[in-house]
């Protein structure tokens, strides 16, 4: 695991997780091809388990916290992104639905971006200790720059009670 001492705001953030299968596997897969195509990370967290959100009746995600330090034009990032995940085998069924591996991107450095299509920072970090907790172990003093607090002050207010297990 790689912690990040000085964020900055040109870092591009990604979570993966994964629910089905050998999770575990599915995210060191997920990480290599991220890297293949993004170069090395600068920072990766531990591996984070919990319940799953949203649709509850699944199996337990494990999610992790990969931080990049440049990365393509984010609708370029998103087409790669979304590559990957088919190339991994992911079928998008349903909205919450189970999966082999999901990637998605929570921030763009400090960058606001809102379309059709692409929304970041992702719309739901805030609200979701899973997603924060990874977040808070390698860029806690991160400003989330719609909010303007850090990760560490979204975490202490996230009104998720899920228990977020780091492993």
């Amino acid at each position: 695991m790689l912690h990040l001492l000085n964020v900055t705001s040109e870092n591009i953030f990604l979570l993966t997780g994964s629910n089905m299968g050998n999770r575990q596997a599915f995210l060191q897969q997920a990480l290599q091809l991220l890297t293949q195509q993004l170069n090395r990370p600068v920072a990766v967290s531990s591996l984070y388990e919990t319940a799953a959100w949203g649709n509850t009746n699944q199996p337990d995600f494990l999610n992790q916290v990969l931080v990049f330090e440049h990365a393509p034009e984010a609708e370029t990032l998103l087409e790669t992104i979304l590559a990957i995940e088919q190339k991994m085998g992911r079928v998008r069924q349903q909205k919450w639905a189970g999966r082999n591996i999901d990637i998605d991107i929570l921030f763009y450095g400090s960058q606001v971006i809102n379309t059709p299509h692409l929304q970041i920072p992702h719309p739901y970090l805030h609200q979701r200790r899973f997603t924060l907790e990874p977040l808070a172990e390698v860029a806690p003093g991160f400003v989330h720059p719609v909010f303007k607090k850090n990760i560490q002050q979204l975490l202490a207010v996230c009104p998720d009670k899920l228990e977020v297990t780091r492993l």
